[in-house]
């Protein structure tokens, strides 16, 4: 989950946790804020970069579910191109790069989730002519996730519908859901041992229509069991990230 806007202590836990689900959450009031619920107790929770300060933006949480560390994350919207919110989400972006350089591998089986911000590729945006080079698309912005997918991640969607147009975040203003101008933001990338494991990805656009809809629409893929060159199992578990 991303976008909580509320303080640890303020979170809905007991109507989660009555559903079965075991939280472990990072927000702040009002702004940012990110948790993961799942169906089993995580491990080696990290709460925002290591070593960073405690006033920083709580935008990212990660955890270990069955082997497999979980990164959560609400990237900066980045405001305008050359404001102040954008230059911040540039050095995010970058801080987020050193952490994967510097706590993880490509080798591990590692996924990294939630509101990316950025829309990839143009195939993902409405009309890229008419919002060419502004935030969301800006090429400091797609290079920024191009050298993040370069560290060894997969884009697990395009990976199971490499031509299919269809968005994630729709504006609330002007009618953009019903017109379908809308763009893909929302992502979950896994490295590659991870993602030979995934069976299928969509997103769920009836949750959209909803009375009182966030402006976003879930991301929901499926894993399987690890198999080898034989077809026997390495692993034998399957689960879901949304």
């Amino acid at each position: 989950m991303q976008e909580t806007k509320v303080v640890d202590d303020k979170f809905p836990r007991s109507e989660i946790e009555a559903l079965g689900y075991k939280l472990e959450i990072y927000g702040e009031k009002s702004y940012n804020g990110v948790a993961i619920a799942s169906d089993k107790p995580l491990t080696d929770v990290v709460r925002g970069f290591p070593g960073g300060e405690e006033t920083a933006q709580k935008r990212i949480i990660s955890g270990v579910y069955d082997g497999i560390r979980i990164i959560d994350v609400y990237i900066p919207n980045g405001g305008e191109l050359g404001s102040d919110k954008y230059a911040y989400k540039l050095r995010w972006l970058e801080e987020l790069a050193s952490y994967l350089d510097s706590a993880h591998n490509a080798a591990q089986p590692l996924a990294i989730c939630g509101d990316f911000n950025i829309a990839p590729e143009d195939i993902d945006v409405y009309d890229p002519a008419l919002l060419r080079g502004a935030v969301l698309v800006s090429e400091p912005e797609r290079g920024a996730l191009e050298r993040m997918r370069q560290w060894g991640f997969v884009d697990l969607f395009r990976k199971h519908h490499p031509d299919r147009v269809v968005y994630s975040w729709w504006d609330y203003r002007a009618g953009a859901f019903k017109k379908d101008q809308g763009l893909r933001i929302d992502h979950i990338w896994a490295t590659k041992s991870l993602a030979e494991r995934s069976r299928s990805i969509y997103i769920d656009r009836e949750m959209r229509r909803e009375t009182q809809p966030s402006d976003h629409a879930p991301l929901i893929v499926e894993f399987g069991d690890i198999t080898r060159n034989d077809n026997s199992p390495i692993a034998e578990s399957s689960f879901v990230i949304a």
